[in-house]
């Protein structure tokens, strides 16, 4: 089926629970984690600093995965990542949940050409908060790499398709091993259901803007939310992000922190990050 004849069936429009052909494992994933989330809030209300700290830099390691390898490195080729160093933030990246680079890298080049249209795979602007916060990721007919992301067809990028279903079986568990029930839940579904909030507000609170016509930019930046992104820090400044998507650099103003292009400068400084771009459109 064409994109637009596939637009035109207005996905946003159908039951939440149905999903889009290969999708359906994003939503039992969904799902699940979101339950599991549920149930060890109840029965672990404080997990421990050691549980809480090792969550916690889970987050934070797949939080530097998505912001520098896959959104400014892949994405928009605006930096060139030391190989070893790529391939260790791309397993960051899927062990938090963010999906494989074939999927996440094709998705967002889509979404930045046809931005606020029809054609956009997570507007809030036509399908409203829930659509561009989490709907999308199991109603949207799946992006294609031959169009969107030729670049990833490679065996290096493909592998983590391979890998990512007991990849993220194993982020859900594995904290049983070291910390017993509370680290099961901690270190995996509670932290899980937390980075996904923090990365779909970028499609859904970071693109909320009413009143616009079609077409129009609704991206924004909002201060506040940095924080709680954790190391992907930087992605909340959207509205720099979509002045200037061929950019390394989210931030604008020394007062902007963007923790993603403070690595980046770091790896620089290291010769394990080369062909830095910084405020270019494409």
């Amino acid at each position: 089926m064409s994109r637009s004849a596939f637009a035109e069936k207005h996905p946003w429009t159908q039951q939440w629970w149905k999903a889009e052909g290969e999708n359906t494992w994003i939503l039992v994933y969904i799902i699940t984690i979101h339950a599991l989330a549920l149930v060890g809030i109840v029965l672990f209300p404080i997990p421990g600093w050691k549980v809480f700290l090792t969550a916690l830099a889970l987050a934070s390691m797949g939080a530097f995965g998505t912001t520098i390898a896959y959104h400014r490195s892949l994405a928009h080729r605006a930096v060139k990542l030391n190989p070893i160093v790529e391939q260790v933030l791309v397993f960051f990246a899927v062990f938090n949940g963010s999906g494989t680079p074939s999927t996440w890298i094709a998705n967002h080049r889509n979404h930045h050409a046809n931005a606020d249209t029809i054609d956009d795979v997570s507007s809030p602007r036509h399908g409203g908060f829930w659509w561009a916060h989490l709907r999308w990721l199991y109603q949207w007919e799946p992006s294609s790499m031959q169009r969107w992301s030729p670049d990833m067809i490679r065996p290096r990028y493909m592998t983590w398709d391979k890998v990512q279903i007991p990849l993220v079986i194993t982020s859900i568990c594995f904290g049983y091993l070291f910390f017993g029930w509370a680290g099961l839940f901690w270190t995996g579904a509670i932290r899980l259901v937390y980075v996904l909030h923090m990365q779909a507000f970028v499609n859904s609170l970071l693109h909320l803007k009413p009143g616009l016509t079609a077409g129009v930019d609704s991206s924004r930046n909002i201060w506040w939310l940095g924080p709680l992104q954790l190391t992907a820090w930087g992605e909340n400044f959207h509205r720099n992000h979509h002045s200037y998507p061929a950019s390394a650099r989210f931030s604008r103003h020394w007062w902007q922190i963007d923790l993603g292009w403070y690595v980046i400068q770091g790896l620089r400084a290291l010769r394990l990050a080369t062909s830095v771009r910084v405020n270019q459109k494409c």
